[in-house]
């Protein structure tokens, strides 16, 4: 395998890259999984069959290291040993040279359980029958953050507005199923897979096996959009206690069907809201509880948690809050990364109750959201100062041009009230969302636990290597970091050449997540570059290391959430324009309008395709992509004919602009933005419909089905409000 990419993602883009599923190994065995039937149970006994020649199953009872996956906390084991948790959890590893003889041997064993009550929901989880399945309480991770004094602002509110809003399950649908190739190199144990996180791969097999003799290595990678952060881990763990034992390459890819079913999906999320208005009109104060379904084990639900408790008001400026989240244990598939990591979900919600308590007032709602937008003398929810300039106004005011909202809306208002019959046609509507995204770990895992490190490496012949392990994925890092470290040098970009993310060569810049990569990665590579700028040799090899330190600024206490949230925070605004026929509940999506501050963008063509990728994912998220659990808690969506996502002719032309807003520490001024284009889509196609059809809508996807139930009801049973003096209720409405 090469060690350096010079081909610079040409490859890709005339499909001569050998994925996973197109690399030949000599004596390569074909792996598949024995999966559990039963969401919920104990393993009472196992009945495995014989074995023809050349074929293997590995378990529990043949791990050499720990059987766990080190996701966060050690309670995800690698082979189920005990008991299951969910239907498609990992009990065995069948392989052998013929795949249909591997098919035939996992039809030929048999498990027996002892079934208990599983929960498939929070409810469910809460009413612990047959007992918890994690801890005595089935809380996996929890936390409660107060800004300000939430009694006294309860007391000066004239009207109090309850609502529950809520978000689904969603499904990365990448192009490329997740897959890995595992084989002994040297004495080593070696992974080669689609992933984006190398060294979470490494550390895996380095746990299960005993010792770090190991080595991960990202191949080319047909999407991630966070699925494969951790779950890749699920894969590796097995491969590599087979591998040392066998000594052969053992390959291991999953089916579509395979792939929808058992990997992890986003966070379904329900957010109650109780918020307090004042006789002014002015918020003055919001109570939030939150619930989080993370599945069967943690995985990185407590890192969802923590986002979503940091960030829960969004982009506006409340004087007294409290936030309290739980993440619940559930007999499903574990809930993990998923771009946004929580943002999307919180902001559907906030957007969408910030909207609903505006119409409850008789206010405006793009007036009602600006005078509540933070501003730079605003301090944030973990009470930091603001850190540099906040553009929120010029943001909106971009996007309202751009969209012509204010005509719009006035517009499709009208022509709701002077046309009575309009359930019988098609109706407009417009919608608004503003949200943020806190760029890089939270809080000061970056500085404490990651501890970015990079490399650069110049030939004598004047060529640069740029070793980090955050990996291409489809986003274009492995041209931003060539600009960055070329720009820098002041050198032509050719002279720029991006190192394979392998273990065995570059260092542990950490993984590609949480908008991360520019930030923190791009920064600490122009600073690398900066000194090898000064220091240039001709005709001599250098090598350059730079580690990550935090700025001054960044301060955070993990025990109390107070301090900065992120390093930085990048923001943008929405606009998006539907058409909704009134009488089969579909909406057509006539126009949608982004503008963004994410400082200064690197390049901007390639964060064009990132507006464009994200902005129709999040209008999927919102609309179509559906994702239920059936009354046996696995997916009833399994294919991509069932699972339906958004094509080319359901998206018009998007029209976006940024606006620059430069950030000192990062690289020529940017900040992190490929998670950001996820985070409003869904609240503004929910609002264009909502105003379209004159009811609201609390909870997502807002497909046709709904719509049509939304006008059947004709109002939100989601939403109460209360009139109050001095605090105490008078009225119920």
């Amino acid at each position: 395998m090469d060690t350096v990419n010079t081909r610079f993602k040409w490859e890709e883009a005339t499909g001569a890259a050998k994925y996973i599923a197109d690399r030949h190994y000599e004596g390569l065995l074909e792996g598949r999984f024995y999966r559990s039937s039963c969401p919920r149970g104990l393993i009472k006994s196992v009945t495995l069959p014989s074995l023809p020649d050349g074929y293997h199953i590995f378990g529990a009872d043949d791990v050499p290291g720990q059987n766990v996956l080190p996701i966060v906390e050690i309670d995800w084991p690698a082979f189920a040993e005990k008991e299951v948790r969910f239907v498609g959890q990992v009990i065995y590893l069948v392989v052998g040279p013929d795949p249909d003889v591997v098919d035939s041997l996992l039809n030929e064993i048999h498990v027996d359980y002892e079934p208990l009550t599983p929960a498939y929901t929070i409810e469910q989880s809460k009413a612990l029958k047959d007992g918890a399945i994690h801890a005595d309480n089935n809380v996996l991770d929890s936390h409660t953050l107060t800004k300000g004094d939430i009694q006294s602002g309860f007391a000066n509110a004239v009207t109090i507005i309850e609502e529950t809003c809520s978000t689904s399950y969603q499904e990365h649908i990448y192009l490329e199923t997740q897959g890995a190739v595992c084989y002994l190199k040297e004495g080593k144990v070696v992974l080669e897979g689609s992933m984006q996180c190398p060294w979470y791969v490494h550390h895996t097999m380095a746990v299960v096996l005993g010792h770090d003799n190991v080595r991960a290595i990202q191949c080319p990678t047909g999407g991630g959009f966070g699925g494969k952060e951790d779950f890749p881990d699920v894969l590796a763990a097995p491969l590599a206690v087979a591998v040392e034992k066998l000594q052969q390459p053992i390959r291991l890819i999953f089916e579509r069907g395979e792939d929808i079913a058992t990997t992890s999906k986003r966070h379904p999320v329900t957010f109650h809201y109780k918020t307090g208005v004042d006789a002014n009109g002015k918020i003055v104060a919001m109570d939030i509880k939150f619930d989080v379904n993370a599945g069967a084990y943690l995985s990185l639900s407590g890192i969802v948690l923590q986002r979503t408790i940091t960030t829960a008001t969004n982009v506006y400026d409340i004087p007294n809050v409290r936030v309290e989240g739980h993440a619940w244990a559930t007999n499903t598939v574990p809930t993990g990364a998923f771009r946004g990591f929580g943002s999307p979900q919180n902001c559907f919600c906030m957007e969408t109750h910030i909207h609903h308590v505006a119409k409850k007032i008789d206010a405006d709602p793009v007036t009602f959201k600006q005078q509540h937008m933070l501003t730079s003398q605003s301090q944030s929810l973990t009470g930091a100062e603001i850190f540099g300039e906040l553009v929120l106004d010029e943001m909106l005011q971009k996007v309202l041009d751009m969209s012509d909202y204010q005509r719009k809306s006035a517009e499709f208002s009208q022509m709701e009230e002077t046309h009575p019959d309009r359930l019988k046609g098609k109706s407009k509507g417009i919608g608004l969302a503003i949200f943020q995204h806190g760029c890089g770990f939270a809080g000061d895992l970056e500085d404490t636990l990651v501890r970015a490190k990079v490399k650069l490496v110049k030939e004598p012949d004047g060529t640069v290597q740029i070793l980090a392990s955050n990996t291409d994925i489809g986003q274009g890092l492995s041209l931003t970091f060539r600009k960055i470290v070329a720009d820098t040098l002041n050198k032509p970009i050719d002279l720029v050449q991006v190192a394979v993310p392998d273990t065995g060569i570059v260092p542990d810049s950490g993984p590609t997540v949480a908008s991360r990569s520019i930030l923190i990665v791009g920064y600490i590579l122009e600073k690398a570059a900066k000194k090898l700028k000064k220091t240039w040799l001709e005709g001599e090899r250098q090598q350059i290391e730079e580690v990550y330190c935090k700025p001054d600024y960044h301060q955070w206490n993990q025990d109390t959430y107070q301090g900065n949230a992120y390093q930085a925070t990048s923001y943008g605004a929405n606009v998006v324009e539907v058409e909704v026929d009134m009488a089969t509940g579909e909406a057509e999506i006539t126009g949608a309008w982004a503008v963004y501050d994410i400082g200064k963008a690197i390049d901007g063509t390639i964060f064009r395709g990132q507006i464009e990728g994200g902005l129709v994912q999040a209008l999927g998220y919102g609309s179509c992509e559906k994702l239920e659990l059936t009354q046996d808690g696995v997916f009833a969506q399994r294919s991509m004919a069932d699972y339906v996502i958004p094509t080319a002719l359901d998206v018009p032309a998007i029209g976006s602009a940024l606006v620059d807003n430069p950030y000192p520490y990062g690289p020529n001024g940017a900040k992190g933005g490929g998670e950001l284009t996820h985070n409003g889509g869904a609240a503004a196609f929910s609002a264009a419909v909502e105003n379209a059809i004159g009811v609201p809508l609390s909870s997502i996807p807002v497909t046709p089905e709904k719509v049509c139930e939304a006008l059947a009801d004709g109002k939100s049973t989601q939403i109460k409000t209360i009139s109050a003096g001095n605090g105490d209720p008078i009225n119920e409405d």
